[in-house]
């Protein structure tokens, strides 16, 4: 199984940072690590070459040739080639606006 570059934008890895440093603060530290864990398991399960991903739906995103995957309450928006994929935001799904 051959497997894509993943390139992680740091406004993306900001972005879960934060997420993570919220639950964190509600006491929940061993949570914190697994959800970012688990962002980064499920980022890195979108290199499998085998798979092509969807268009996202929200029309603006589709317009520019962005794929989305949704993550728990949270969407992953990547570009997809080839040879790479390029995350490039996580964003709370509620965020996405149609």
């Amino acid at each position: 199984m051959g497997r894509r570059k993943i390139i992680i934008r740091e406004s993306v890895v900001e972005n879960i940072a934060e997420v993570a440093w919220f639950i964190e603060s509600k006491g929940l530290i061993k949570t914190a690590d697994k959800f970012s864990d688990a962002v980064y398991d499920f980022i890195e399960k979108l290199s499998d070459e085998r798979i092509i991903h969807a268009l996202c739906i929200e029309p603006e995103r589709k317009s520019f040739g962005l794929k989305c995957k949704s993550f728990r309450k949270y969407t992953i928006v990547f570009i997809e080639s080839d040879t790479e994929i390029t995350v490039t935001e996580f964003i709370s799904s509620k965020m996405i606006q149609w």
